[in-house]
C-alpha cells in the first residue's frame, strides 16, 4: 500500500496561463513513473495535495478526467507561498502529487438521469472533469441531457474556454456560458449564475444538480434550484474550499461530526443540512 503521506513525483509537461490576470493557470503533469499513475487511480470530483519540497502543499481539485490518459490537470491560483512558486516553475521541472484524496461525485448513481452541472469562476475545475469523463463515448449512452452553466465576472477570466467552445457546438450538451455584466467584445450571454438558472429552468425530474462554486453563487444557487423543485437529495455540492491535510489530521476541515477531506468534499444538501452551518 503507498504510503498517503508521500507524493508520487511528476515532472510539468506544460503550463497554460487561463485568464487576462494570468493568476490561474493549468498545470498538466506526467508521472515520473508508470507504476505511480496507475496507482494514480481516480474519479471525477477528487482532490490533491500539491507538494513542492521546501516550500508546502495545498489542496487543489482535480481537473483531468480518468478518461484522458497519461497526465493529470490541476488549475491553480496563485494566492501563497507554494501557488507563487509553482507560477514561477517551467516546463520540464519536477515536484510531487499526494492522492488521490476525498470522495467523488456518485457518477455510478448518476447513471440514467439528466444532469444539470453549475459552475462558477475557478471552482469549475472538477467539473471540467465530471463532464469529459460523461461525454467520453465510452460512458455517453450512460448519462442523460446534460446542461452545462457556468459563469465569470468577465470573459477574460472564464477558464477551459476551447472545452466549452466544442460542447456549445455539440446537440448532446447545453453549454451556457455567461458573465457578470457587459463587456466590450462580449456577444454572449449576461447575468448572475443564479439568475441564468432561474431563466433556463432545467426540469428537475430524473434529474441531478450538480453546484460547485464560490460560497456566494452557492448561497443564491440553492434556492433557485429549490423553487424549480429540485429536492434536497437530488442537489449534490463540493465544499472544496474546505479541504486541508486531506487525510483527517489536521481537523481543520471539519463541520460538525464531518471531515471535509475525508466523508467529502462533495455531500448532497440534504447531507448538508444536517450539519451545523460553518460551511
Amino acid at each position: 500500500m503507498h504510503n498517503p503521506y508521500k507524493p508520487y513525483p511528476v515532472r510539468v509537461d506544460k503550463i497554460l496561463v487561463e485568464t487576462e490576470d494570468k493568476n490561474l493557470r493549468t498545470f498538466k503533469f506526467v508521472f515520473l513513473n508508470p507504476e505511480d499513475e496507475q496507482a494514480f487511480a481516480y474519479t471525477p470530483g477528487q482532490f490533491a495535495e500539491l507538494s513542492v519540497p521546501g516550500v508546502g502543499e495545498i489542496p487543489i481539485g482535480i481537473a483531468s478526467s480518468p478518461t484522458e490518459k497519461g497526465f493529470v490537470l490541476f488549475t491553480v491560483n496563485k494566492v501563497g507561498a507554494v501557488t507563487t512558486f509553482m507560477h514561477n516553475m517551467k516546463e520540464g521541472d519536477i515536484m510531487g502529487i499526494r492522492g488521490p484524496l476525498g470522495n467523488s461525485y456518485p457518477m455510478k448513481d448518476l447513471e440514467g438521469k439528466n444532469l444539470v452541472i453549475i459552475a462558477g469562476g475557478f471552482a469549475v475545475t472538477t467539473l471540467r472533469s465530471t463532464i469529459t469523463w460523461m461525454l467520453d463515448p465510452a460512458h455517453r449512452d450512460k448519462y442523460g441531457r446534460i446542461t452545462f452553466i457556468y459563469g465569470a465576472r468577465t470573459p477574460g477570466m472564464l477558464l477551459y474556454r476551447e472545452e466549452w467552445s466544442a460542447w456549445q457546438k455539440r446537440d448532446d450538451i447545453d453549454a451556457i456560458i455567461t458573465v457578470d455584466r457587459e463587456f466590450p467584445g462580449w456577444d454572449g450571454r449576461v447575468g448572475f449564475v443564479p439568475t441564468v438558472t432561474e431563466q433556463v429552468a432545467p426540469s428537475p425530474d430524473n434529474t441531478a444538480a450538480l453546484v460547485c462554486g464560490p460560497p456566494i453563487m452557492i448561497k443564491f444557487t440553492q434556492p433557485v434550484l429549490e423553487k424549480l423543485g429540485f429536492s434536497e437529495d437530488q442537489i449534490i455540492m463540493s465544499l472544496e474550499n474546505r479541504m486541508k491535510c486531506g487525510i483527517g489530521i489536521c481537523g481543520r476541515c471539519n463541520v460538525g461530526p464531518e471531515y471535509v477531506c475525508k466523508d467529502g468534499p462533495v455531500f448532497t444538501l440534504a447531507q448538508l443540512n444536517r450539519m451545523p452551518k460553518e460551511y
